[in-house]
Order: structure tokens, then C-alpha cells, then sequence
């Protein structure tokens, strides 16, 4: 995959929203175009990922203080891991949970 947004394509996690004009029918939704399979494991890595990895616990914790549903912030998590995974593999650095921007 060239970009994260490829990615996030290929899983099916990108949100779609039924618009007409300027109105929205109904909410938005992820497409799940892409392989049900990599979107179930994100989604069951999510769960200790919300209470161990910083960003993803700042990023769930936001959305549900917000008043968004449990579902859509584990959705954001999943969306969030497959976003550091990606930086993970281009970088070629390791894991590093304190690093917030790597700085050229």
C-alpha cells in the first residue's frame, strides 16, 4: 500500500455518509468494503489497546466524552492502530510510545 488512507480503504474503516446536496440522510457509516477478516482482529485489538497504548486511550476517551457511542470510538481505535501500524512499517522505526512526532 502506497498511503495509511489505502489502508484504511483496503479494511473497510473509512466512514461514508449518504448525502444528497447539503443534507445528510441517516448516519455515517463505515463502508466494510474492504477484508471483514483484518477489521475483526482490529476491532478485538482495540479493546486492550483503549486501556494500554496513550493515544489510543486519549483518542476513545475523547470521543466518548464527546457523547459518541462506545462502538464508533472502538471503530476510531481500530482506525488509530492501523494508522501507527502503517507509520510503524514506512518509518522502519520501532515502536516507541512516549514518540509523538518524529522531527526531520
Amino acid at each position: 500500500m502506497e498511503t495509511c488512507r489505502q489502508l484504511t480503504v483496503k479494511a473497510g474503516l473509512c466512514p461514508r455518509g449518504h448525502s444528497l446536496g447539503t443534507s445528510m440522510r441517516g448516519k455515517s457509516r463505515i463502508t466494510r468494503m474492504g477484508g471483514g477478516l483484518i477489521r475483526s482482529k482490529l476491532f478485538v485489538c482495540s479493546f486492550p489497546a483503549k486501556k494500554t497504548n496513550a493515544a489510543c486511550k486519549a483518542l476513545y476517551d475523547y470521543l466518548v466524552a464527546k457523547g459518541k457511542n462506545g462502538k464508533l470510538a472502538l471503530i476510531a481505535v481500530c482506525n488509530k492502530l492501523l494508522k501507527q501500524a502503517c507509520a510503524i512499517v514506512k518509518s522502519d522505526i520501532p515502536y516507541q510510545p512516549d514518540l509523538t512526532r518524529i522531527s526531520a
